[in-house]
């Protein structure tokens, strides 16, 4: 794993905007960023990267089982009582996930360790998807890159397979914040991987759901909303107006309700205690638990729930190196080993490994001067030499 400094392309930013991609740039910094690029041996991706990633996923498969076999865990992550029928029965009918990002610290040496799980409502899949293969692509042609260089990225494919799977004939609603541009391009782009597979689309905002008097969740045309992708947190939608009718509207959702055990920091702990010593997991306990101890005075604080890196806190030898501002941390905190991120150049960089239908297939790497990576941090493509 090196980073590597190349030239840019001098016409991205037309190709970007041209494509859709117009959060590019936010508060007038760069969010994508090619004047580097991270390269991989091809060792590296199948057996550090791809290898981990298909056995955590399968672990916290695992996990989801047992949480709803024992309450205690549904408790521990802080998910309301009110909504474990939900969550058990979306598990036991089967119903299926779509994508997910496990965000990694690699160094290229060391194995792969899982930070986070971005099971719920993953964002910066169309850079990783689309447009960094753009960037390879080109700067191939360009003699930016070398010829032979290749990419990890089968994730538009496996989109398309995957909506052709998951929805069938059915009428597909995507909903979530339109008004934010990174969520209103994530959605714009799952619309079209689901065009592609042939299903017919409706693009809403989740505030113009409404519900109609037999229950039904229905879009601003009164068609019933009979199979949702939804860009927008399960615990959020609990503590919404309408939570309490999730459980008798019939709208099966993407993500499925038991992605909200898998959305929970509190997951990180629970992997823990399943599969100690694991080698591709940090030591990691609930702030509450005496075992909380053994991590000593140099850890990771995390919120329970929170998004974008906000609430979290590195702490080393009890001093706090850094912290981020945020609305979170209601529920509880965990602590997690410190770990820091691997430094290139001054830049901190965390992998996110994609996972489609379970399948893992796909990179994304972001980067930033700060060792806690946040919504501005930027997003650099890779490739395999």
């Amino acid at each position: 794993m090196r980073r590597i400094i190349c030239l840019e392309r001098d016409d991205w930013r037309a190709t970007a905007e041209s494509a859709g991609f117009d959060f590019h740039t936010i508060d007038g910094e760069p969010y994508w960023d090619e004047r580097a690029y991270y390269a991989f041996s091809l060792d590296e991706i199948e057996q550090q990267i791809e290898g981990p990633t298909a056995e955590i996923d399968a672990m916290c498969l695992e996990l989801v089982g047992k949480a709803l076999e024992n309450e205690q865990y549904l408790r521990r992550l802080k998910i309301p009582e009110a909504y474990w029928d939900l969550i058990s029965q979306s598990w036991h009918g089967d119903q299926a996930s779509l994508y997910g990002r496990l965000d990694l610290k690699f160094n290229g040496t060391a194995p792969a360790k899982l930070l986070e799980y971005n099971a719920d409502t993953p964002t910066s899949i169309f850079e990783a998807a689309v447009f960094q293969w753009t960037w390879l692509e080109q700067a191939i042609e360009r003699h930016i890159i070398p010829k032979r260089a290749d990419q990890f990225n089968s994730i538009h494919e496996r989109l398309i397979e995957a909506w052709k799977k998951l929805a069938g004939s059915e009428h597909l609603h995507l909903a979530g914040m339109t008004g934010n541009s990174e969520d209103a391009g994530t959605l714009a782009y799952l619309e079209d991987t689901a065009a592609q597979a042939g299903l017919k689309t409706t693009l809403i905002d989740i505030e113009d759901i409404g519900l109609r008097d037999d229950g039904a969740f229905v879009d601003l045309d009164d068609r019933e909303i009979a199979l949702a992708f939804k860009l927008y947190p399960w615990e959020w939608m609990f503590h919404d107006e309408f939570g309490a009718k999730l459980k008798s509207a019939p709208t099966r959702w993407i993500e499925p309700p038991w992605k909200a055990i898998l959305s929970n920091k509190g997951i990180l702990p629970l992997l823990w205690e399943m599969f100690p010593n694991h080698p591709n997991l940090l030591p990691a306990y609930f702030e509450d638990d005496p075992k909380a101890a053994e991590l000593g005075t140099s850890f990771v604080r995390k919120p329970i729930y929170s998004r974008e890196g906000a609430n979290v806190a590195l702490v080393s030898s009890g001093t706090t190196l850094i912290a981020q501002e945020g609305p979170y941390g209601a529920e509880g905190f965990i602590r997690q080993a410190l770990a820091p991120l691997p430094n290139f150049s001054g830049q901190y960089a965390v992998l996110g490994s994609w996972l489609v239908d379970h399948t893992p297939c796909g990179l994304s790497i972001r980067e930033d001067e700060n060792p806690i990576t946040g919504n501005t941090s930027r997003f650099l493509p890779h490739a395999i030499l």
